[in-house]
């Protein structure tokens, strides 16, 4: 979107609300942070929306961005904007049921249209994805290709919703510059935000997720069983739950530190990959006990395996094999004595002459290549005639 240079001081309150909001979209655009900002026409909003906080706040954009900041409680939820003054901030706006047109949209932007076919409000959607910016109005979500254009859909909705602003009083003015009086109340609004909350209708739903093993050190294996799955328990508004895809929901767990020793793992909520909007209650199991072994380098001889037996005419003279031995990790818990490598068998029933074959190698278990591909050894089977 490009860096926005910075104007004189705008000729009326909505000039300069209009810049601000701008402003902070680019640089939230710009930054890849989620945001969804929403601009009051005429008429009430509060029959659609759903939670928040009341704020009241003259407009600028150190609040926009503390309020849209990923940290903060409210990040999720939408702003409120009406005239030069945000209202109401963490809202959640209703969902719509018409996105097929516009693909896979995000929260976000579904919220958005929501609100753009039950009212006149003009919704600014950020994508922390993508990094785009588009608007929701009259029912129809559209992308915004540049600053230019955002300022003048800001500039277009202005005349037609918002009532004349009249000039600012020395209090207000003085109220801008005041940046103690605005960290407080950001403060107070968000000790009200932990108060009281802004979902009424949470709900608690059930799910089998898989785990995913990630970051095994080098030369360590994991024992079987494993557990595979486990249950966690997520909880938030019914509206996020119709868009959850619950076949993307996995567990990771990080097993780097397996090789300190560590068998006992603890299942926190930041191993589930579950939408921002949605919380994790309650994992079971609690915890995972992991057995895992770790391999060392020996080298084996290898021994030639023969099945059925020569014919009567021909005599054996002797059986190699190339290379003699080979370098296989096994279990630093058993004994190198205990373990015989050998090759596939080789049929002397098929011989008539001295021959050289190719035969792979069979392993027990406990034993592994360190490559993870079952190498080929050459066989050779020197036999005579039993008569000159």
């Amino acid at each position: 979107l490009g860096n926005i240079r910075k104007k004189a001081r705008p000729a009326s309150a909505l000039d300069e609300t209009a810049e601000i909001i701008v402003q902070t979209t680019a640089n939230l655009a710009k930054k890849r942070i989620g945001a969804l900002i929403v601009l009051a026409g005429e008429d009430p909003l509060e029959r659609h929306i759903n939670g928040g906080t009341s704020l009241n706040g003259i407009i600028s954009e150190p609040l926009l961005e503390s309020i849209f900041d990923p940290h903060s409680i409210g990040h999720d939820g939408a702003v409120i904007i009406r005239d030069n003054r945000i209202t109401m901030f963490g809202c959640h706006l209703p969902l719509s049921l018409n996105t097929s047109e516009y693909g896979n949209i995000g929260l976000r932007h579904t919220a958005a249209l929501g609100l753009a076919e039950r009212s006149e409000a003009l919704c600014i959607v950020v994508s922390e994805e993508r990094g785009t910016i588009s608007l929701a109005h009259d029912g129809d979500l559209i992308p915004i290709n540049n600053v230019a254009a955002l300022r003048q859909a800001l500039d277009k909705f202005y005349l037609q919703h918002a009532p004349p602003v009249a000039p600012s009083s020395p209090l207000v003015k003085w109220l801008k510059e005041n940046k103690r009086e605005k960290i407080i109340a950001i403060a107070l609004a968000f000790i009200l935000w932990v108060a009281f909350g802004y979902q009424r209708d949470e709900i608690r739903r059930d799910f089998i997720v898989p785990i995913e093993y990630k970051n095994i050190p080098s030369r360590w294996r994991i024992d079987e069983p494993q557990i595979t799955e486990a249950k966690v328990i997520l909880k938030g508004p019914t509206q996020a739950f119709r868009l959850l895809n619950e076949r993307t929901l996995k567990l990771s767990l990080d097993l780097s530190a397996v090789a300190d020793k560590k068998r006992e793992f603890i299942l926190t909520r930041e191993m589930v990959n579950a939408p921002s909007n949605l919380t994790v209650s309650e994992i079971a199991p609690a915890k995972i006990r992991i057995f895992a072994s770790r391999f060392i380098t020996h080298s084996f001889p290898i021994h030639a395996v023969t099945r059925n037996s020569l014919s009567r005419e021909l005599v054996l003279q002797r059986i190699s094999v190339n290379p003699s031995s080979i370098s296989l990790l096994m279990d630093s818990r058993m004994s190198p004595d205990q373990i015989k490598i050998e090759t596939e068998p080789v049929d002397l029933q098929a011989i008539t002459k001295t021959t050289e074959l190719d035969a792979g190698i069979v392993i027990p278990a406990g034993v592994s290549f360190p490559e993870r591909t079952t190498p080929v050894v050459r066989v050779t089977v020197k036999v005579r005639n039993k008569t000159p």
